[in-house]
């Protein structure tokens, strides 16, 4: 977990250059631009972004992280959702993500029946 905590204090500068309201999806579409030493992961972008907006992570969608080669500035797109139900209905869920919820659900089964 140092390590982690280590990252996130190199990021600096996090820039809002776009940010949309999108009512039908009931979501904010942003782009940004982070200066970073190290190129940012998603969960330490999702932890930098909940904090800035004031919402929980599990409604943050990261789309993608860009940067340029001999750049330290890496452009992002996200999508924040009012909630994790609206999340879950607008988002595709890749193979991962499908794998991962079934594996939780099964832990807590299996948790349950004990």
């Amino acid at each position: 977990m140092q390590l982690k905590q280590g990252n996130i204090s190199k990021m600096k500068d996090l820039k809002i250059l776009k940010e949309k309201e999108n009512l039908l999806f009931k979501r904010k579409e942003i782009q940004a631009v982070i200066n970073s030493e190290i190129t940012p992961s998603y969960a330490n972008m999702a932890k930098l972004i909940s904090e800035k907006f004031s919402t929980p992570e599990k409604n943050i969608k990261i789309k993608k992280i860009k940067g340029k080669f001999g750049s330290s500035d890496f452009n992002i797109e996200m999508n924040i959702y009012a909630s994790e139900k609206d999340k879950d209905d607008t988002e595709i869920k890749s193979k991962k993500e499908i794998e991962e919820k079934k594996k939780a659900a099964e832990e807590v089964k299996v948790k349950e029946k004990k």
